[in-house]
């Protein structure tokens, strides 16, 4: 099993604001004609079981909602579970690393937006975490692009 990681927009930094606390923070994985990430540590095609570190969500966030949009579907019969994993790589007893926190078996072969639809409730992240997407079903051979974009209220660290 491979891990890819994906260089970061900046952008997904957070901080306080006149109008509140819940943000939008947007990971973009896109892939190339060969099937590998763009704009990564390594291009090598993306294989069934790979995971793929689209970014870090902020430690302090409150998980609330998230879509992934794919515009340009992967390989047929690519699926994906979307969740987070600590970027220390040390699990939490109060809010557990979950590989499938946003959806599991997700279809991202076929053009779509894929809201969360898991019953799961909120956690705050009590540190830094990685927004993992875990590949399946088949190894990507081909050109495509999924957005995702979380919703999470800035709370802080507890």
């Amino acid at each position: 099993m491979a891990i890819v990681t994906t260089n970061q927009k900046r952008g997904n930094q957070l901080g306080s604001t006149p109008w509140g606390n819940l943000n939008a923070l947007h990971f973009i994985l896109k892939a190339g004609a060969n099937g590998g990430a763009l704009e990564a540590d390594t291009n090598a095609p993306i294989a069934a079981g790979d995971k793929v570190r689209l970014g870090v969500i902020p430690a302090g966030s409150t998980l609330v909602e998230s879509t992934a949009i794919v515009s340009t579907g992967l390989t047929a019969t690519v699926k994906g579970d979307l969740g987070f994993e600590y970027v220390d790589g040390v699990d939490s007893v109060k809010v557990p690393q979950d590989a499938a926190y946003f959806g599991a078996a997700l279809d991202l072969a076929a053009a779509a937006r894929l809201r969360n639809a898991t019953t799961k409730a909120p956690v705050t992240l009590p540190k830094d975490a990685y927004l993992v997407l875990t590949t399946s079903g088949a190894a990507n051979a081909k050109a495509g692009r999924i957005d995702v974009v979380l919703q999470a209220i800035s709370t802080g660290a507890l």
